[in-house]
């Protein structure tokens, strides 16, 4: 109960960061479009996301927070202060000299690329962006920080103030700039790269209300066991993410080369996909780790279980209708979000493909956000390499396959596709090597539920596609919509109430538990 209650402040701040990434997404599909311009903007935001999700919430994150919390409970305070800041004096040192080393390379790639090519309109917008990378992962270990200490709000808050400045730079300085040219695309760069700065200030008065203060430490590095051990355990993970984000980065290229539109496509239907996904799947993966941490440092591998079937069924009952509805609405939310100035028809049916591809993998991709946590916890970063990059290497074969053998406008959707049977090939193999380890869940109860979950969503899809169809014969598209969705959810709970009432009541509970803490 008292990780849910979190979980529904992770939620809700995650779920308003994920509101305005939709609101800045909009502007970007009305500026922009499916442009070739704004593919090559999308291609070169990767690189710093890359470097965030390996030095800052991703395997320095992850390697980090157990240990930070094992310092401040055994050493105390000033240790885990000197510890913090010797983590931030290295994450400098590292990634500013790979900050300078890719802005270099931009300018080699440059010369070698046609002036016409799709691939040269990406260099000058990747070499103002890059360094954005190194104040993501500052802001991002200062979140890990406040987690450790319980302190997720503001924590979960920081990417709104991102989507803050974006909106900011789209609405009140690209109106009054020429539409050719760079002139617009580059000033939202410059845009991004000044909310990296206000990330880190954001969450530096909750820094300071937990005793902690944002120092730099660039001596004893190397006498200090604790990040001695921070980088054996990452080492592995930075191997396995690197290999996961770079992968992302090659289906973008892969996406690219297959069609100039593809990766604007695909980017703006993920933004719809990560808000059901942002709202739960990685609230949940945000609170499981120190939850975990503190259950695997007592021993407590009942309680961890238990933690883990309750946030599989959790998920199930709230990603299953959520899927369906994504993949018979796609058009019409798509239509609906998007389609407005330079996001015409045409770019609203390649979006809405996506949509309908990347749907199903929302049940994947929130149940691997609880499972790999677990072996984090225990210190096992190797394990979830190993299997991630067997997986990896499966979903770039399929990838290759799709952009070789499927038609231009379907190339992306395979991509999609393969993106999500990857998820699901990858928690597979976790859940049974936990098994394996004597951490084992009740497979067959969990997937019992799953399926009465899937049933009733399914019902709700067949009857929200009828609803959708007769009433906009009647009423607007909106309205339409919104009726539909609101008949879909009404069913759903009645249904889940006839065919699993306990889970119902179980999630029920969980949410007035949440209620009752706020």
């Amino acid at each position: 109960m008292k990780l849910l209650g979190k979980v529904g402040i992770v939620s809700a701040m995650t779920g308003i960061s994920r509101l305005f990434g939709l609101m800045r997404e909009m502007l970007m599909a009305h500026f922009f479009g499916t442009s070739t311009l704004q593919s090559a903007f999308v291609i070169a935001f990767r690189i710093p996301n890359l470097f965030r999700r390996l030095f800052g919430e991703g395997a320095l994150g992850a390697a980090f927070i157990p240990v930070f919390a094992e310092v401040e409970q055994t050493e105390g305070h000033e240790k885990a202060q000197q510890f913090f800041a010797n983590v931030l004096g290295l994450l400098v040192c590292v990634l500013g000299f790979l900050v300078g080393l890719g802005i270099l390379i931009t300018w080699g790639v440059e010369g070698f690329c046609d002036e016409n090519s799709r691939w040269y309109e990406a260099m000058p917008l990747m070499r103002i962006m890059l360094p954005y990378a190194l104040l993501i992962c500052i802001a991002a270990i200062v979140s890990a920080v406040l987690n450790v200490r319980d302190r997720f709000a503001i924590s979960s808050l920081t990417p709104v103030v991102l989507n803050v400045v974006w909106i900011v730079v789209l609405v009140s300085i690209c109106p009054f700039l020429p539409s050719e040219g760079y002139w617009r695309i580059g000033t939202v760069c410059w845009g991004i790269l000044l909310a990296g700065v206000a990330q880190i200030l954001f969450q530096l008065p909750e820094l300071k209300r937990v005793g902690l203060s944002l120092r730099f430490s660039f001596k004893g590095w190397w006498s200090s066991p604790h990040l001695k051990k921070v980088l054996l355990q990452m080492g592995p993970a930075s191997f396995g993410i690197a290999l996961a984000q770079i992968n992302i980065c090659v289906d973008g290229w892969l996406a690219f080369y297959g069609a100039a539109w593809a990766p604007s496509a695909l980017e703006y239907a993920d933004r719809i996909i990560y808000l059901p996904l942002g709202l739960f799947g990685t609230a949940f993966a945000t609170v499981l780790l120190p939850t975990y941490s503190r259950q695997a440092a007592n021993q407590n591998v009942p309680e961890m279980v238990e933690t883990l079937e309750r946030s599989l069924r959790t998920l199930a009952v709230i990603m299953a209708p959520m899927a369906v509805g994504l993949m018979v609405l796609a058009g019409p939310i798509v239509a609906l979000i998007y389609q407005r100035g330079a996001f015409d028809g045409q770019s609203v049916c390649w979006t809405a493909r996506a949509v309908m591809a990347y749907a199903p993998g929302l049940l994947a991709f929130s149940a691997a956000k609880t499972v790999v946590p677990i072996f984090y916890a225990f210190k096992d970063l190797k394990t979830p390499v190993r299997v991630a990059s067997w997986c990896i290497l499966g979903n770039f074969v399929l990838n290759l396959l799709s952009v070789i053998f499927l038609p231009e406008g379907w190339r992306h959707v395979g991509i999609a596709v393969s993106t999500c049977v990857n998820s699901l090939v990858n928690t597979a193999i976790l859940l049974y090597i936990l098994h394996r380890r004597k951490i084992s869940i009740n497979i067959w109860g969990c997937s019992w539920v799953l399926v009465k979950t899937l049933v009733a969503a399914s019902l709700m899809g067949a009857l929200v596609t009828l609803c959708y169809n007769w009433l906009n014969n009647l009423l607007p598209a909106w309205i339409s919509l919104f009726t539909a969705i609101a008949v879909g959810g009404g069913f759903y709970f009645l249904a889940m109430a006839l065919l699993t009432p306990a889970t119902l009541r179980e999630v029920l509970a969980d949410f007035k538990f949440r209620r009752k803490r706020s």
